[in-house]
């Protein structure tokens, strides 16, 4: 009896322990099934919505759930053992390199909530990346937010990850600066239709097209597998099929970094890059949401109520998530100068933004403390013939009409004659290098002597290496200099005191020298300024909408958040700034479009409307894009991201519109689920003998795509 009773207890035991620490587990949501294995690995991932359940797990592929990096030794290091906690929903996971994660994760109806909560020791490991997640999708992939997807009626699934802080970026943790080279891979989203030719294969990439100078230029490729990134959250293999990944980094401590957005281009070589430290950044407390379901309806019952469930940034329009597509809604964009009937044509078009695109760029510069026309007012940039207006009078009067009113930014670039550039520059600005002085100079010197010469060489900013930029600074003075000395004692050469009208001064031996991160020219001239100052410039844009009554912005230069060195994470944090100052100032959601679209803006976003033209949608031949492939390209990319197609500055009111055209652009626009600017110039619209019926084509259909008028097969077809 006593052995019996023994073996019972022993048993029962075993039972229990079995239950509460556990080398293998299933997890589920209301859709989608994965199995962890015991090496922490993903070996299942399941479509339970249907029977038979769908596998999208490659059997000779399987997911880590979390890989450590040491980007020093360029080595990933990959789960061996794992262990889970029932009690407490975590995952201990075991590394070669004698690591130990400790992984929260937390299932909800529609994801799972993934936490890294530990990682001791770190041996090096800087960087952590979720995944990468891989699938046997071959269709679409969403390369910003990490999304893979298969929108056939036979399948319709789709598996991604979303992060849920701002310090976890889309994309693997060997990338380069954080931000994802932008370049051309082929990729087929449909084998049967456009088979790739016998010289192309799965995952080869190509460079962007052009001179690397004009963006219109980059898009070369009209070919359907010629596939535009503008991230790597997702990726395709050899055969097509897709994974995702995220990563998070250590961004306290000091490292350098050799980038470029578009390293594959002759006039966009890397630079060297000493990348600031951020104390209290780092990678403990990633965290992800991973998720599985239909992919038709992914986007409002999956990826919104994430987003909601975990107060990420949520703008609305009219009341509605912005990524809702009954919330898509074009905007107008103002040429001529002159603005007597602007408010009413958009009102009656039902639009809700005036860009006053007509009036340039607007320049951060925290000298006017956000007064951009005067500390009372007294500019009166906006011409109406019955008297001129200052934009907060404009903009009080859109008001009244529900209209918001926006102008055109250059992001982060601080301009010449701006308060933290020039002539009294700032202390905040971002570098390439940090050098000492070797021997004093006076204010007239131009022998100037360094300790080190590396990478001084260089010409400043990654982007088109304009050599007018090329600066450097000491103490409060700029100093423009093009080479180096190669052999001691090092000297700048070809020196410029005292520019861009800073004033010379002498400087003594073991002054430290500021090798300048800057942006580019044509236009756009400015220096990057550091993270805390760029904290100071979304603070300020949020001071100019709550001061003069904007609501919209198109961030031109918007890539220059990357020029610091930190990518995404750079992105991410100057929305974040720039949105919650505005909720403080009472100003509410501020729209914006901007040059680029990245993981890092991608929440806060809410349109994406670059360039124009016969670029974006020609209307004349019915195509993407007749004159280069940008149109495919941008439409490509967004719809993949769950993201508003931007059809730019487009479709001219002109003296010979017709209103058949604008039937076609709403068609497009709401079946493809579409935005755009509407050019209105006046004197133009006047000109128009069609105005009457163009304005009702358009209202009639912004009104049905408001109702959320049209099922889906109707979109489809």
């Amino acid at each position: 009896m006593r052995t019996i009773f023994k073996k019972s207890i022993f048993l029962l035991l075993a039972t229990v322990l079995a239950g509460a620490v556990r080398a293998q587990h299933d997890f589920q949501t209301d859709y989608f099934r994965i199995h962890i294995n015991n090496k922490g690995w993903i070996t299942s991932m399941k479509n339970i919505t249907v029977q038979p359940n769908r596998e999208f797990s490659p059997k000779d592929k399987p997911s880590p759930l979390l890989s450590l990096y040491d980007s020093k030794r360029k080595q990933y290091y990959q789960p061996v053992k794992a262990t889970y906690a029932k009690g407490n929903g975590t995952l201990a996971l075991q590394y070669p390199n004698g690591s130990v994660a400790t992984i929260s994760i937390q299932p909800q109806q529609r994801y799972f909530r993934l936490v890294l909560r530990s990682l001791s020791p770190r041996k090096g490991i800087d960087a952590v990346q979720w995944g990468s997640i891989h699938t046997n999708i071959t269709n679409l992939m969403g390369e910003i937010i990490g999304v893979s997807r298969d929108t056939s009626d036979a399948v319709n699934f789709a598996i991604g990850l979303l992060a849920l802080n701002d310090n976890t970026l889309g994309g693997t943790a060997e990338t380069i600066g954080d931000a994802a080279p932008f370049q051309y891979i082929i990729h087929t989203p449909d084998a049967k239709r456009f088979p790739l030719p016998d010289s192309l294969h799965e995952g080869q990439v190509f460079t962007l097209g052009g001179n690397g100078i004009s963006d219109v230029a980059f898009y070369a490729h009209k070919e359907p597998w010629f596939r535009i990134m503008y991230g790597n959250a997702a990726m395709v293999d050899a055969k097509g099929r897709i994974s995702i990944a995220y990563q998070s980094r250590d961004r306290t401590i000091e490292r350098e970094v050799y980038f470029s957005l578009i390293p594959n281009m002759a006039a966009n070589t890397p630079n060297h890059l000493q990348v600031q430290p951020l104390p209290g950044v780092d990678y403990i407390g990633s965290s992800v949401a991973l998720w599985g379901s239909p992919d038709s309806t992914a986007l409002l019952d999956v990826i919104q109520k994430i987003v909601l469930a975990e107060k990420l940034p949520y703008p609305t329009i009219n009341g509605k998530w912005v990524k809702d597509p009954s919330a898509y809604v074009p905007d107008a964009i103002t040429a001529g100068g002159l603005y007597d009937s602007i408010i009413s044509y958009t009102a009656r078009l039902g639009f809700k933004t005036i860009s006053l695109y007509d009036q340039g760029f607007l320049r951060p510069d925290r000298g006017n403390a956000g007064y951009i026309d005067g500390r009372n007012f007294e500019k009166k940039p906006l011409k109406l013939t019955s008297g001129n207006l200052s934009h907060k009078e404009f903009a009080d009067i859109a008001a009244r009409q529900g209209i918001t009113i926006g102008r055109t930014p250059i992001t982060n670039s601080l301009a010449p004659g701006t308060l933290d550039a020039s002539p009294v520059p700032s202390d905040s600005l971002c570098y390439q290098q940090k050098r000492l002085l070797t021997k004093g100079i006076g204010a007239t010197d131009t022998i100037i002597l360094v300790d080190d010469p590396k990478y001084l060489e260089e010409i400043a900013s990654w982007e088109g290496h304009c050599a007018n930029l090329n600066m450097i600074k000491i103490g409060k003075e700029l100093i423009h200099y093009m080479g180096v000395s190669t052999t001691k004692p090092y000297r700048l050469l070809q020196v410029q005191r005292g520019y861009w009208k800073t004033t010379p001064a002498a400087h003594a031996a073991g002054d430290v020298i500021y090798k300048l991160q800057v942006t580019v020219n044509y236009g756009y001239d400015g220096l990057i300024p550091n993270m805390e100052l760029q904290d100071e410039i979304a603070a300020h844009y949020a001071d100019v909408c709550a001061i003069n009554g904007l609501r919209y912005y198109d961030f031109d230069g918007q890539e220059f958040l990357f020029n610091n060195g930190h990518g995404y994470y750079s992105a991410k944090r100057f929305f974040r700034k720039m949105f919650e100052k505005a909720e403080r100032s009472g100003v509410g959601t501020i729209r914006f479009t901007g040059a680029t679209l990245s993981e890092g803006s991608w929440h806060y976003q809410s349109i994406w409307n670059v360039g124009g033209g016969k670029n974006l949608y020609d209307t004349d031949t019915r195509e993407w894009g007749s004159a280069t492939s940008q149109g495919k390209d941008l439409r490509d990319v967004t719809y993949a991201n769950f993201f508003p197609v931007g059809m730019g500055g487009n479709f001219p009111i002109k003296a010979n519109s017709k209103a058949a055209d604008y039937e076609h652009v709403q068609a497009i626009s709401v079946g493809v689920g579409t935005t755009y600017s509407l050019t209105l110039n006046q004197k133009d619209v006047e000109s128009c003998p069609e105005k009457e019926k163009i304005f009702t084509v358009i209202r009639t259909w912004e009104n049905a795509r408001a109702a959320n008028a049209f099922p889906r097969w109707v979109k489809k077809n």
